[in-house]
């Protein structure tokens, strides 16, 4: 089972839990008060605006007590996602590099990009192929990376639109991984114009499940 860990503002938790049913695999949506350590196979941190954005995006829900237990499952292997707002949580806790500041030029940005695979080396990205490039939808004000240190990027833009440093869209840290576009609104060819660049990550998480 596959924990889509919800907080006050996240509001991107069904679209994960369709991909991963597209995907075949099993989902739930746990609120973060009811999130246990050791009780789920993957942990995903979805989309929004957790706790309004107040302090920093991410900033109050990375001193969650639920965070502490991701932060528990990822140390014992467990596979962490964070999407966007995820993405902003698990580099606020510290789990990943970093820091994501707001967009340079500023402002809010919500269209589809194409983004290369740089690393295929992760639980997410094992069926995508090192150089490939696939569009998914960025929705975001604050998604303008700052490494610390040399982080290991997953993914590059091709074309940057929030001025992230290297061009970087995620990045990895052992089992954890996080990137800014939205692989969870890439998986149905009904409603995703540009393709389906995301189902590979859900795909990829499956086979690696499996092994």
């Amino acid at each position: 089972m596959i924990a889509v860990l919800k907080f006050p503002g996240t509001n991107g938790d069904y679209d994960v839990l369709r991909a991963l049913e597209l995907a075949g695999l099993r989902g739930e949506i746990v609120w973060y008060k009811d999130y246990r350590p050791g009780a789920y196979d993957a942990v995903v941190l979805a989309g929004g605006f957790s706790y309004g954005d107040r302090l920093r995006a991410g900033a109050v829900a990375a001193a969650t007590k639920a965070v502490e237990h991701v932060r528990e499952d990822a140390e014992r292997g467990v596979p962490v996602l964070g999407i966007c707002n995820g993405f902003q949580i698990l580099v606020e806790a510290g789990l990943l590099p970093g820091a994501l500041i707001p967009n340079d030029p500023p402002g809010f940005i919500s269209r589809w990009i194409p983004i290369r695979v740089v690393d295929n080396e992760t639980p997410f990205t094992l069926l995508y192929q090192r150089g490939e490039v696939v569009y998914m939808p960025v929705a975001h004000a604050e998604g303008r990376y700052i490494p610390e240190g040399s982080p290991r990027a997953v993914f590059k833009y091709v074309e940057n639109p929030n001025g992230s440093v290297d061009d970087i869209a995620g990045v990895a840290r052992g089992n954890v991984l996080g990137l800014m576009p939205h692989p969870e609104r890439a998986v149905d060819p009904r409603i995703s114009r540009n393709g389906v660049g995301g189902l590979k990550l859900w795909l990829s998480l499956k086979e690696w499940l499996r092994r």
